[in-house]
């Protein structure tokens, strides 16, 4: 295509004026959003959608989103907006998540690759949302990237590669979440994640109950397979450097890319991490932090290109919460070419299970056990390392007085609770003495487990996410459950008032905090022979 001349727009009333009017006249405008950057046309002009497909050198099978800015602009780009829609625009919108429903005439073909569905979303950053309001018109925007290569993260990022190709672009500063949307589908008999984001797969569960996920979420698609959705390709993502993705242990990943060490190669390593490593290396976040992995990804891969960078030896995410967005970029960037370094040894598949208090976690790990799984009980090991001669429970007498024991000298278990928990900052000093100490008998016993041959682990811990115990779990899944039945199953299992179960129930995370890192969510809403039929389809998730 001939290069016309890109103009840099600043995030200013002018400014965002001129790029609207450009947009009204069916010219291509980059604008920044909360998740990348996204090139930007009027959705309902044909000529200048088409336009999008050429300046990217984006296939026509790869369908866009509709980026609105008022929850009153839906309804003219779709058929029907079903309850699933109505309850996700509630909880998400605006933010990254993109939904996809039946499209309406106002919305041509080429928007979505011919599919008789569209997909929609409403973005929180304010640019983008003055934009929308100013042109008055939905806008179809892909990520302003040329195809394939890593999605843009700033407006730098974006005239490396598509300045002269793009009327204008407008800086609004660098991304806050990093990855494009989530992107979910309402359209089939339940709903479907297509590609994951910022939203997780836990936190649409937590609308909607049951999600399924497509199968090109983790794997290739299928030759011939139709688009639903962007980012579904086989290769996409890619720095011009060769991706490899390695999964395995922090020393196992120093010594397998240090035994690489040549020219060209460099490693993308967890931060904290890269002192192990002898070759050139780039840091996406600490390992525990899967945002800060999301917000830097695309950046690193870009900086790998500048660096010079061959081949990039990636440090495997983990799968979990925002975590698998991470992952499925990864996995896409590398061509699906994945190095599993525990593969060899690794036998036990280890489940992360756990949920607030009163939640009915202890009836889903009875399933699971039935199953064959071996069960490690945080509240069993930590009641067994409070026990009379126990190291730990001379740390608690030391910090809390001897009135916390029994004539006997066994731990009165009321007592300390009456002072552990009688404020935060005591609550903090009870799991600051006691963790050291769980999380050491726990790791023996998971290690046990696997060495006896265990095809199923299961780690029993209410507070999983907060020891870092979720780190050697292959999966996570948190139990859920209304607040009254919470509290009522309290009551009647500690012999406690209302007030004491509530003041113990204020005290723990609410129910986003799961949703937002569990790998998947099941709720608990009193019927037990639905609870144990979420719990069987656990261990068809685990053994597919």
């Amino acid at each position: 295509m001939n290069p016309i001349e890109t103009k840099m727009l600043k995030n200013t009333p002018a400014d965002i004026a001129l790029a609207a009017e450009l947009l009204k006249r069916g010219e291509l405008v980059v604008m920044p959003t909360e998740t990348v950057y996204g090139l930007a046309a009027d959705a309902r002009n044909e000529a200048a959608v088409a336009a999008i497909f050429t300046a990217k050198g984006r296939p026509q099978d790869n369908p866009l989103i509709v980026h609105i800015s008022d929850l009153s602009e839906l309804q003219a780009l779709v058929k029907s907006v079903p309850e699933a829609a109505k309850k996700l625009a509630a909880a998400y919108w605006p933010g990254p998540l993109t939904m996809i429903l039946p499209r309406s005439s106002s919305i041509p073909a080429v928007v979505s690759a011919g599919l008789d569905t569209v997909a929609v979303r409403f973005p929180s950053h304010p640019v983008a949302q003055a934009l929308i309001r100013e042109s008055g018109c939905p806008l179809a925007a892909p990520s302003a990237n040329l195809s394939g290569s890593p999605s843009p993260t700033t407006a730098a990022h974006v005239a490396a590669d598509l300045n002269g190709r793009v009327s204008a672009i407008v800086d609004g500063g660098a991304c806050q979440v990093g990855l494009e949307s989530t992107v979910v589908s309402l359209v089939g008999d339940k709903p479907r994640l297509l590609r994951p984001g910022g939203i997780t797969l836990a936190q649409l569960q937590a609308v909607l109950g049951d999600v399924e996920v497509d199968d090109a979420v983790t794997h290739k698609l299928k030759e011939g397979a139709v688009v639903a959705s962007p980012g579904m390709k086989y290769k996409h993502y890619a720095p011009k450097a060769k991706v490899v993705l390695v999964k395995g242990t922090p020393a196992a990943f120093a010594a397998f890319v240090n035994s690489k060490k040549a020219d060209g190669v460099y490693a993308l390593c967890f931060s904290g991490e890269e002192t192990a490593l002898t070759v050139p290396t780039l840091t996406y976040g600490r390992r525990e932090d899967a945002s800060a992995q999301a917000q830097q990804l695309f950046y690193c891969l870009r900086r790998a290109d500048e660096l010079g960078a061959k081949t990039l030896y990636t440090a495997c995410p983990s799968e979990d919460g925002v975590g698998l967005a991470v992952y499925n970029r990864l996995l896409r960037a590398a061509a699906f070419e994945v190095i599993d370094l525990d593969a060899p040894t690794k036998k036990s598949v280890v489940l992360g299970l756990t949920g607030p208090t009163g939640s009915g976690k202890s009836a889903v790990a009875d399933v699971l056990k039935a199953h064959g799984a071996v069960i490690i009980d945080a509240d069993k090991v930590a009641r067994d390392v409070v026990e009379k001669g126990e190291p730990c429970l001379a740390a608690l007498v030391e910090a809390f007085g001897t009135e916390i024991l029994n004539p006997d000298e066994t731990l009165n278990r009321r007592a300390l609770a009456a002072k552990a928990f009688a404020s935060d900052d005591q609550t903090a000093r009870l799991t600051a003495l006691t963790h050291p100490f769980i999380l050491a008998r726990m790791r023996k016993e998971l290690a046990e487990a696997e060495k006896a041959g265990a095809k199923l682990i299961v780690v029993d811990a209410p507070l999983l996410f907060e020891s870092g115990f979720d780190r050697v779990c292959d999966k996570t899944v948190a139990v859920l459950a209304p607040r009254e039945a919470r509290l009522s199953r309290i009551c009647a299992r500690d012999g406690i008032s209302e007030k004491a179960a509530a003041e113990r129930m204020a005290r723990q995370p609410d129910d986003e905090f799961y949703a937002a890192r569990a790998t998947r969510l099941i709720r608990n809403d009193g019927d037990l022979a639905a609870l144990y039929s979420a719990a069987e389809e656990i261990i068809q998730w685990l053994n597919p």
